[in-house]
C-alpha cells in the first residue's frame, strides 16, 4: 500500500513537469525592438510569439515549425520569416523508374522558408529549387525521409542563417552563394 501511495505521489509531482511549455530561442529584429520565438505548449500544440520588452505584441496559435527552426521578425514586428533547415521530402513521392528521367527530383520542389503575417497567413514562400540550381542539388544531404540543405545548421559547416543590420535574412544553401530574404 505504501509503495502504491508513493508511486501515485511521485506521478502527481511529475505531471506538472511533463506539461511545462518548451520555448525556442528568441531572435531579435534588426532594430532591436521586437523578438520572435516558437513555444511548444504540448506535443502538436504550438504558438509563435512576437514580443517587445513590455510583453507579447501578437501570437499565432499554430505550429509553423519546430523549436529548432529559425525565426526572424521584421523591424515593424508585423512579419516573420521561418527557415526550416531539416525538411521532409514529402509524401506520395513515387520511386524513380530505372530509366533516368530528366529534371530535378520531386523532393527538390518543397518549401524551405516562408513568411507569415500576424494573422498566421503565409505571405511568401521559397522552394529549394528557387534557391539553388538542379546541378547543385547533389550537395543536399539526403536522409530517408528528410534532407538537410542549409549551411551552418545540423552539422553542415558554414555560416548559419542570420539577420543583417539592414533587416535582411541571409543564409547559404549548400554548394551555393549567399541568398537573401527581404521583409
Amino acid at each position: 500500500m505504501r509503495r502504491t501511495a508513493l508511486a501515485l505521489a511521485l506521478l502527481l509531482l511529475a505531471l506538472p513537469a511533463v506539461a511545462e511549455e518548451r520555448k525556442g530561442r528568441a531572435r531579435v529584429s534588426a532594430n532591436g525592438l521586437y523578438s520572435v520565438r516558437m513555444v511548444q505548449v504540448a506535443p502538436g500544440q504550438c504558438r509563435l510569439e512576437v514580443a517587445k520588452e513590455s510583453g507579447t505584441v501578437w501570437q499565432v496559435e499554430q505550429c509553423l515549425g519546430t523549436l529548432d527552426d529559425y525565426y526572424f521578425v521584421s523591424n515593424d514586428g508585423e512579419r516573420v520569416w521561418v527557415v526550416w533547415p531539416l525538411v521532409e521530402k514529402g509524401k506520395g513521392v513515387e520511386p524513380r523508374s530505372k530509366k533516368k528521367s530528366k529534371g530535378p527530383p520531386p523532393w527538390a520542389n518543397v518549401v524551405v522558408a516562408a513568411q507569415y503575417g500576424r494573422d498566421g497567413q503565409r505571405l511568401q514562400e521559397k522552394r529549394l529549387l528557387g534557391l539553388m540550381s538542379s546541378k547543385q542539388l547533389t550537395e543536399v544531404r539526403q536522409m530517408k525521409n528528410h534532407f538537410k540543405w542549409l549551411e551552418g545548421t545540423l552539422g553542415i559547416p558554414g555560416k548559419g542563417p542570420r539577420l543583417t543590420d539592414a533587416g535582411v535574412v541571409e543564409f547559404e544553401p549548400v554548394g551555393t552563394t549567399t541568398r537573401q530574404l527581404t521583409f
